[in-house]
């Protein structure tokens, strides 16, 4: 892994991917990235239930700030159990409903999931992290309340069927969706829409915010000394266009002052900024008349 940028005081500044394993929540992860670096300033890029595994990208110090202009899309690996309905539409809930499997080929399950291919309007399962009324949807329901929260637009960019075991009645998708999708969610629906109820029987996400697998450590990883490398925030930005200062724009720039863009950018376009050094300097937004307006800006002079 490349080594990770230094601002804000020297801080470590970079993302750890992790592959975070079955039974710890994203929480207790970053705690332990705290302690392994030393760190108060950490957070990570979209929440894996304790059930769930893989890709966890964790931003250390001012990559923090950076965690909005990464992307949002995920991709999975999971399996789903059909004939079985729970109340946290995967095995760890209670068992609401239990039915025999129908006799399905593989390509009536193809069939099936033509249905969840693009966009689509999806209900969040109860037990999720959705706010309602400024409260998590999982809080409400451990007090015992049930609720009915609203469909929402989620884009499932690729849904393939890698296997199919008609005798245990579960099967596999490679899944990638933009964020918010809920893997839950889809079992849930995808077993309604076969008719004998549907849950996810297990979950590993393979790649989050541009991050995959193949970029993922251990968490035992962080008990080593020294802890892993940061990968540098220009490599996970890299998809972005970029501005270089000069060194007559460095002062400028870190009192927040907009720049000549160095080509034609689409309005609102976010800009990857970097300083003469070549170490990232901050984010800007590119604007109508043929200015970068500063939108993050480190080492901010003042």
């Amino acid at each position: 892994m490349g080594a990770a940028a230094s601002t804000d005081q020297e801080q470590p500044c970079g993302f750890l991917v992790l592959d975070k394993p079955a039974g710890l929540s994203s929480h207790a992860c970053v705690s332990q990235v705290r302690r392994a670096y030393g760190l108060r300033r950490v957070g990570h890029g979209g929440t894996l239930d304790p059930a769930v595994t893989g890709v966890l990208p964790i931003a250390l110090g001012p990559a923090t700030r950076l965690l909005p202009y990464l992307s949002g899309d995920k991709a999975y690996r999971g399996v789903i159990q059909l004939g079985l309905t729970t109340g946290s539409d995967d095995l760890d809930g209670e068992v609401l409903e239990q039915r025999p499997l129908p006799v399905l080929e593989r390509s009536d399950l193809e069939r099936a999931l033509e249905g969840f291919r693009g966009t689509i309007a999806q209900r969040p399962p109860q037990v999720s992290a959705v706010h309602v009324n400024g409260e998590r949807a999982y809080a409400r329901v451990r007090r015992g309340e049930q609720l009915e929260l609203a469909p929402r637009n989620v884009t499932i960019h690729g849904l393939e069927l890698l296997g199919w075991d008609p005798g245990s009645g579960q099967l596999e998708l490679a899944v990638r969706c933009s964020a918010g999708t809920y893997i839950r969610s889809l079992a849930r629906d995808l077993g309604a829409q076969l008719g004998c109820g549907g849950c996810l029987a297990s979950l590993r996400r393979t790649e989050a915010l541009g991050f995959g697998l193949e970029r993922a450590v251990p968490l035992e990883a962080l008990q080593q000394q020294p802890a892993p490398a940061l990968i540098n925030p220009l490599e996970a930005l890299a998809a972005l266009p970029r501005h270089q200062l000069g060194e007559a724009d460095l002062v400028g720039w870190r009192c927040g002052r907009a720049q000549p863009a160095q080509a034609a950018l689409e309005v609102g376009c976010a800009v990857v900024v970097v300083g003469p050094d070549g170490n990232l300097a901050g984010m800007a937004s590119a604007r109508g008349d043929g200015q970068l307006q500063p939108r993050l800006v480190l080492q901010a002079a003042g």
